[in-house]
């Protein structure tokens, strides 16, 4: 599904001096690297920008920070990781859900006002697989009710918006508080664990910042309840040589993906992923959809292709989350999704042969039930 090890080769000098650096520093915690890469992100995405130890810490900084109560209401999507949901649950929040846009797989954003009440504090839109949520939508719905904004942007680093005056902001830059994961095979990936928050808001980005460090303002002074959650040295170091060929890695997967637009739409039922105008796609992942999904899974596997379900259940069906009282059918597009999404081999080192062979595998599984369905 990825060839981190083949992306490593590319850069393996780089990357290698720039561990060396850190280990012969021997400062693995709150080094100069820390600082140095958290600038040269700022820089790329125009916004503040505060590291912490992995996207689930940072969805949880990111609410932290805006002095939520419990029982206050989040409202946000089913079909996404867990992280999004969890985050929320651990500090006594209730999730509220909205069902998905079909073709997206985003937030339906025309179904938000449907569920505000007076205890919404939070709208938490999911830009997945690596296209934006409608956030022109979400930040006039915010607006309207006084609502702040948190992006979950882990999966969507580097995905430009498009406004309607003309205007571009990157992903996780346009609500209040934008969130980001580092995992190993998202865009910008460390080789262990990492996060981020985003924030325009300089008070805030302060704010988020103690919260990250245990809600210190200076050492062995804590003004606020906070967390331990840092991005090690070591990793800051390897993302920093990374993130100049970020832009270069998202053209490598938007190349990937044209190839399989040209070459699988129209085959039987499989839908390849939609794309719209407000949002670029960087392709964190390639998901089509088939009724014939599983079959079609085994099929990739006989022929030794992965190829993985993001994601199986709809977080309102999973055992963890049934005292939100949310039922089967309650979010059919969601559920409907769980059952017919497939995520095929997306990455920078994918090669032409590769992607021939995959495309040419999934012709002939669609020809040979084509083949079977005639005879029968």
């Amino acid at each position: 599904m990825s060839d981190l090890y083949g992306q490593y080769l590319t850069m393996k000098e780089e990357i290698d001096t720039a561990i060396q650096e850190v280990i012969r520093s021997a400062r693995f915690v709150k080094s100069g690297k820390v600082n140095d890469f958290e600038a040269s992100l700022a820089d790329y995405l125009k916004t503040n920008v505060v590291s912490c130890g992995n996207g689930t810490d940072a969805l949880q900084i990111a609410l932290m920070a805006l002095d939520l109560q419990p029982g206050d209401e989040v409202i946000t999507t089913p079909f996404t990781f867990v992280s999004t949901v969890e985050a929320a649950v651990l500090m006594g929040l209730k999730p509220v859900f909205v069902d998905v846009d079909p073709e997206t797989f985003n937030m339906d954003v025309s179904r938000v006002k449907q569920v505000v009440t007076p205890k919404t504090k939070v709208i938490l839109p999911v830009h997945l697989f690596g296209q934006c949520a409608n956030m022109e939508e979400v930040t006039g719905l915010a607006k309207e009710h006084n609502l702040f904004v948190i992006e979950d942007a882990c999966q969507a680093l580097g995905t430009d918006y498009f406004f309607q005056d003309g205007s571009l902001k990157k992903a996780g830059t346009i609500g209040n508080i934008g969130c980001n994961s580092f995992f190993p095979s998202k865009t910008l990936g460390a080789f262990g664990d990492g996060g981020a928050v985003f924030t325009d808001n300089k008070e805030l980005a302060a704010k988020v910042r103690s919260i990250a460090n245990h809600g210190m303002k200076a050492k062995y002074e804590y003004e606020r309840i906070g967390v331990n959650s840092r991005l090690d040295s070591i990793q800051a170091a390897i993302l920093k040589v990374k993130l100049k060929y970020l832009d270069k890695h998202i053209e490598a997967r938007q190349n990937a993906a044209a190839y399989y637009d040209a070459h699988l739409k129209g085959i039987g039922d499989l839908k390849i992923p939609a794309r719209v105008n407000y949002s670029t796609h960087t392709f964190h992942q390639y998901t089509v959809q088939t009724e014939k999904r599983d079959e079609l899974q085994e099929f990739l596997k006989s022929k030794d292709i992965p190829s993985v379900v993001y994601y199986p259940k709809s977080l309102h069906l999973q055992e963890a989350y049934q005292h939100l009282g949310y039922r089967e059918g309650d979010f059919p597009v969601s559920e409907k999704l769980s059952q017919t999404v497939l995520s095929l081999p997306m990455h920078t080192e994918l090669e032409e042969e590769q992607l021939e062979y995959i495309v040419r595998n999934i012709k002939e599984f669609f020809i040979s039930r084509k083949g079977a369905k005639t005879q029968g």
